[in-house]
């Protein structure tokens, strides 16, 4: 193994090899991240400059809006260099940073969905105390807790993912970098690196899902005890952005990493990582932004206002 040549970095061959379509798939991924970063740039200001929305469930979505761009951040820029050049290499090192942020970030955002599912839950259930509960060290302490267990996550995968020998080939069958891919093109047993990735990836998963089930087991619980039709309707749109939000994490990740890892599947990986590194962090501040009154008036209130100081 020591005498063969180390590779030092990878090839990404991307969505497509035909120049024309490029430049077509070029300018929509740009619009698709401008997007996202409007959007959840709009989010975090409407949030800020609202003190209506300066409660805890507004506080999480803020920091949902962080990770998403932060997320699309992490790939996309690369996607769009390697758009426009004809040699798509990027380095081991810039690659395996890649992952380390991608998977952070991941799990982060699933860990923050199951905050924010619990933080329902105590709304609805718990209104009285609502306050209490989610005080300001607990919602500190929640999301400092999400992020950290996401990025240990990512860590521990990443250092695994350093001890592998690559001496060719040194071609992925994607847009960027994930685990899957360079287990692959590894020329060292990677049977350490799927144990650990797969079974602490699906035990922390697990414990997210039971979680974010059993919350909206008990809001709906709650829910159908409310006598009147409009109380229902109110307690019922406060959930529904974040449970669609949840659906769309929870079914692409089941795709991607929960089906067989043959040949056969190569081109059908790049769907998947797809929604969840380039869609879905521009669909969700869209989805709060159409589904809850609150945020569409505060966004209202930001667009008139800076309309008001830019004719005054």
């Amino acid at each position: 193994m020591d005498n063969q040549t180390r590779v030092t970095e990878f090839i990404l061959l991307g969505l497509s090899s035909d120049p024309q379509l490029q430049i077509l798939l070029f300018v929509v991924f740009l619009l698709i991240y401008l997007i996202t970063l409007f959007g959840n740039l709009a989010i975090l200001t409407a949030i800020r400059v609202d003190p209506h929305l300066h409660t805890p469930m507004y506080v999480f979505l803020s920091h949902l809006a962080c990770i998403d761009i932060a997320f699309s951040s992490s790939t996309v820029p690369k996607m769009l260099e390697n758009f426009m050049r004809k040699r798509k290499a990027i380095s081991v090192h810039n690659c395996f940073a890649q992952v380390f942020f991608g998977l952070g970030l991941i799990m982060s955002e699933g860990l923050l969905l199951t905050v924010m599912a619990y933080d329902r839950y105590v709304a609805i259930c718990h209104p009285l105390h609502y306050m209490v509960m989610m005080n300001k060290q607990v919602r500190i302490g929640l999301v400092f807790s999400a992020l950290l267990t996401g990025f240990l996550y990512s860590l521990l995968n990443t250092l695994l993912l350093t001890t592998l020998h690559f001496c060719g080939p040194n071609v992925i069958h994607h847009f960027c970098c994930e685990p899957p891919q360079l287990f692959r093109l590894s020329c060292s047993s990677t049977f350490r690196n799927h144990m650990v990735i797969f079974i602490l990836g699906s035990l922390l998963g697990a414990w997210a899902l039971l979680i974010t089930f059993g919350s909206y087991v008990r809001i709906i619980s709650a829910v159908l005890r409310i006598s009147s039709t409009e109380g229902k309707r109110k307690a019922f749109s406060t959930c529904s952005s974040h449970l669609t939000i949840v659906v769309m994490y929870y079914g692409t990740l089941f795709f991607s990493y929960l089906k067989p890892t043959s040949q056969d599947f190569l081109d059908q990986e790049m769907a998947p990582s797809i929604v969840y590194f380039i869609v879905t962090p521009m669909l969700n501040p869209i989805i709060y932004s159409l589904r809850n009154q609150e945020v569409k008036k505060a966004l209202l209130t930001v667009i008139v206002r800076r309309l008001e100081s830019e004719n005054g």
